[in-house]
């Protein structure tokens, strides 16, 4: 069967639209989303390094901080808080560990990608340390004690009491390879 030059035209039509939904999704998508989160305020993304001054401790309330860690289908390493939640008083810097193992035979690098719910508290939760600010190399077989030091802002609101800091964790070994040398 003969395909006429109108049908090749409009082949040529489809296929172009499809690369260009591909390069959309793939490169326009994600800058708009996060600009879109960051002028909203949602998305529980939390920032970078907090520079802590002397805050007021909040001695009159508590708020617990819960920790969650879970791993990408890809990720083979073990990886767990070693507290699952914390009281803390707003303005008191905190100090947690969460564990990691590579179990497997070769040496891998890992990234953990944090997430704050509720949503509406990510510009209260302030990170001064955190192993998610890094990429971890480890070797074949090796643990790590990986720390995250952070202060619950005292202006958070007082009808917040609860906090879910959860860390998703992906191999990265493959886009990391001057990281993983470096750590031999």
């Amino acid at each position: 069967m003969a395909v006429s030059l109108r049908d090749r035209a409009l082949l040529g039509k489809l296929s172009l639209l499809v690369v260009t939904m591909f390069a959309f999704a793939v490169f326009v998508m994600p800058p708009l989303y996060n600009l879109f989160c960051d002028i909203l305020g949602i998305g529980g993304k939390t920032g970078s390094a907090y520079q802590a001054v002397d805050v007021e401790v909040d001695t009159s309330r508590s708020v617990e901080v819960q920790f969650v860690a879970m791993k990408n289908e890809t990720m083979p390493w073990d990886f767990y808080p070693r507290e699952t939640s914390v009281s803390v008083h707003p303005g008191e810097s905190r100090s947690v560990i969460f564990y990691a193992h590579n179990r497997t035979g070769k040496d891998m690098v890992g990234q953990a990608i944090p997430n704050l719910v509720p949503f509406n508290v990510a510009d209260y939760f302030h990170k001064t340390e955190c192993f998610c600010f890094n990429n971890q190399p480890l070797a074949s077989g090796e643990e790590a004690d990986l720390e995250l030091v952070f202060i619950v802002d005292p202006d958070l609101p007082t009808s917040i009491n609860t906090l879910t800091l959860s860390y998703t964790l992906f191999d990265i070994t493959n886009r990391s390879r001057p990281t993983l040398a470096q750590a031999q």
